[in-house]
């Protein structure tokens, strides 16, 4: 069982540099077909500064950190028992190739559901870019088999 003392949690923020060839290469691995993400004269063309960042990619630059999971382990959630059940975004300014981000992560709710059998743990995130704009906000959802 997460202890609900943990509500409040936040895991150490960290950046990561946007790297043109991760994007392209997301791109291309969900059959992605809009040159403005793999092509930069493209995106140019269509107003951008260079190659945007597709929606979720967020997720994938958050797993650039040194350890995704360290804040698993400070709450005491086994990775076995974990799921991850859902995942919300909400955007507000767009981030390209070359913009540096700064995620921060704050447990906002744990709560039970079947007697205590599942436990629910909400984690907050926010995405912040080198000018201190507020890029993009998500919430993840994990379910916990808790016996």
């Amino acid at each position: 069982m997460v202890n609900k003392k943990f509500i409040g949690y936040q895991s150490e923020p960290f950046e990561v540099e946007v790297e043109k060839g991760r994007l392209r290469l997301f791109a291309k691995s969900l059959g992605e077909q809009n040159p403005i993400y793999v092509d930069e004269q493209a995106a140019q063309a269509a107003g951008h500064r260079s190659l945007p960042v597709m929606p979720t990619f967020f997720f994938c630059l958050e797993m650039e950190q040194t350890d995704p999971y360290a804040w698993f382990s400070a709450l005491g959630i086994p990775l076995s028992n974990a799921l991850h059940a859902e995942q919300k975004f909400k955007y507000h300014h767009m981030a390209y190739a070359g913009d540096v981000l700064r995620f921060t992560a704050e447990v906002t709710d744990i709560y039970e559901k079947k007697g205590g059998a599942l436990q629910f743990v909400v984690q907050d995130n926010q995405v912040t870019n080198q000018n201190e704009q507020l890029v993009a906000e998500f919430r993840r959802t994990l379910v916990i088999q808790s016996r």
